[in-house]
């Protein structure tokens, strides 16, 4: 079969692969400095917490994909520098970030993450690759779940319109 079977660590990463990987390094690395920003902002302490969870999941997810990337010569995207601590009460109302809007930050990006997680996996033609996007789908979804019941415990969920079924009499 050439190249293609055997051990797939030992496979080359195809184009999409690499990409994947290299982009997926890139938007974790802006979204753990915006979460660290969130974080500052956050009032809620269950909200603080869930933001830590999701950026140390996503340094964990970086760790994973820096390791593959070096192993077959692909140069590592620029980080941003980790974001300064600051007290809420030093950063100006109107400027402040408020706890829904994180909430739903943390949503769309968990939601967004699932899909992409979702389309590696169907494109991978490397075995380990996809399985390691499939590691990361189950803790995507255990984060989203939990961001859900923050999100609804609070009250800060927008749902959109309810449909109600007619009674049948």
């Amino acid at each position: 079969m050439g190249i293609l079977n055997g051990n797939p660590k030992e496979e080359p990463l195809h184009y999409g692969e690499v990409y994947a990987l290299w982009s997926n390094l890139v938007i974790n690395n802006g979204l753990i400095a915006a979460y660290q920003t969130f974080y500052n902002h956050a009032g809620d302490d269950e909200l603080k917490q869930l933001i830590e969870e999701c950026y140390k999941a996503m340094e964990e997810e970086n760790k994973q994909i820096e390791k593959i990337l070096k192993v077959n010569s692909v140069g590592l995207p620029p980080a941003p520098p980790a974001r300064a601590d600051a007290r809420l009460e030093d950063i100006p109302v109107g400027a402040r970030f408020n706890d829904p809007e994180i909430g739903a930050a943390l949503a769309m990006d968990s939601a967004a993450g699932l899909v992409a997680c979702s389309k590696v996996m169907g494109e991978s033609i490397r075995e380990d690759i996809a399985m390691l996007y499939g590691q990361f789908h189950i803790a995507k979804t255990q984060i989203g779940a939990k961001i859900l019941r923050l999100n609804k415990s609070k009250g800060w969920l927008v749902s959109p319109p309810l449909h109600n079924f007619p009674s049948k009499k």
